[in-house]
């Protein structure tokens, strides 16, 4: 069979590239799985790696967030461009149960889904195509498959349509910023399909959303991937409309053995976030967020030198195993800097996450309760995570510590004893 596959400009662009792992944000009808299924064949049709290691009994995967999806996507395209049924053809056999092909070479190209970790694990892999990996959790390459492909020296194409700013993003802007050269990002709209008309476009355009739009079409990373939130709502000022008392609340992440460092899994890890805010007649003023990735001591200096530079009336940190080890290096901190904040336990009180950020958050922030100081490093980086919220797969440590203030703020503080009755053994002296 004559492989003589037709790519538009964009797709060349990537197939061309030499990086082993290419990141392709791309939006839809813009011919990623046309690329992906010409990448599988001729990836499979391969004898040797760049490396020299020989592929024989090597495996090319085809992942997709479900196998259903895999299969609907792509099989039919694959069986398709592989000539399938002709004299010509490049597969040898397939097993439509199991949505294997073997090329004639004896090499296998298999579809996946990520929903099903089980079967991505113990293989050998020369090649893999993760689509719509936005929509995968991370772990699927970062403990399950990536592993796979390093005794092989294998290979990996990411693609698929943004959710907002999550792990997707993350892997794409590092390989756009990553001066290794096994890693290169691409981007590519609908329109640079030649096949997909402007008119189409135009009338997709007339009945969605703009959000929903740039990101389907134009393959944005900056439309909303959550939907609680939205950008208009957004307000930056100087100063707070009136005064009102300050608190903090801390949302610390996980830290690591040996370095004290922020654990995950995630390209761009979980931050501690501090939070700190003017409460006031009407409503909040955002003065910090500090947010980093720091171990145990770092993490405890951060929290006093915010207390000390805002005297906040109260100090929240989240409870649990992560308050218990910050609280020893807290105290000593504390005494070393003569600052002497009042420090109060903060609990989820039994609502899940997205409930509990949702309830103290939403309605403020729709009503213009919440003022933003301006001109902040940190603004983006907040309001990045809320327009993010509640995709799962993205970060949210902004928003919990905020979401925190609505609780220490309102929390009635009293000495822990109550006397229900009062009457003085003498009527004249009172006692």
């Amino acid at each position: 069979m004559d492989l003589n596959f037709d790519l538009h400009a964009k797709q060349r662009a990537v197939f061309k590239s030499p990086a082993r792992f290419k990141v392709c944000a791309a939006g839809r009808r813009a011919g990623k799985s046309y690329l992906a299924a010409v990448t599988l064949l001729i990836e499979a049709l391969k004898e040797k790696n760049r490396y020299g290691i020989n592929l024989r009994g090597k495996e090319v995967w085809y992942v997709a967030p479900t196998y259903q999806q895999a299969r609907d996507i792509i099989w039919l395209l694959l069986k398709d461009l592989g000539g399938w049924g002709t004299s010509s053809s490049i597969i040898q056999t397939i097993h439509e149960n199991t949505s294997t092909m073997t090329l004639i070479n004896g090499r296998t190209i298999k579809l996946k889904g990520s929903d099903r970790p089980d079967t991505l694990r113990g293989n050998s892999i020369a090649y893999v195509v993760l689509d719509e990996y936005a929509f995968m959790k991370p772990e699927v390459w970062d403990i399950i498959i990536g592993p796979a492909v390093t005794d092989t020296r294998g290979d990996a194409l990411f693609i698929g349509t943004p959710s907002g700013k999550n792990h997707f993003y993350d892997l794409w802007l590092s390989g756009g910023q990553n001066k290794d050269p096994d890693w290169d990002s691409f981007h590519f709209n609908s329109l640079d399909n030649p096949l997909i008309s402007a008119d189409e476009l135009d009338k997709a355009r007339a009945r969605m959303s703009e959000d929903a739009f740039r990101q389907e079409f134009e393959a944005s990373f900056e439309a909303a991937g959550g939907g609680a939130f939205a950008s208009e709502h957004f307000i930056y000022a100087e100063a707070p409309l009136s005064p009102g008392t300050t608190y903090i609340a801390v949302d610390p992440a996980g830290f690591g053995k040996g370095d004290g460092m922020v654990k995950s899994n995630l390209k761009r890890l979980d931050e501690h976030s501090i939070a700190v805010v003017e409460v006031g007649s009407e409503g909040w003023f955002i003065h910090d967020m500090v947010h980093g990735r720091w171990g145990v001591r770092e993490t405890s200096l951060q929290i006093v030198k915010a207390a000390q530079r805002y005297k906040c009336a109260a100090l929240g940190i989240e409870q649990g195993s992560l308050k218990n080890a910050i609280m020893p290096y807290l105290e000593d901190q504390m005494r070393r800097l003569n600052v002497y904040p009042r420090i109060e336990p903060l609990s989820h009180g039994g609502q899940k996450k997205t409930e509990r950020i949702l309830w103290a958050l939403q309605g403020r922030f729709q009503n213009g309760k919440i003022l933003m100081k301006a001109d902040q490093p940190w603004n983006k980086w907040l309001t990045d995570q809320l327009l993010d919220f509640p995709n799962p797969l993205a970060h949210d440590d902004g928003p919990d510590s905020l979401a925190y203030i609505d609780q220490i703020s309102t929390a009635i503080y009293d000495h822990g004893w109550v006397e229900s009755s009062y009457e003085p053994l003498d009527i004249l002296s009172g006692y």
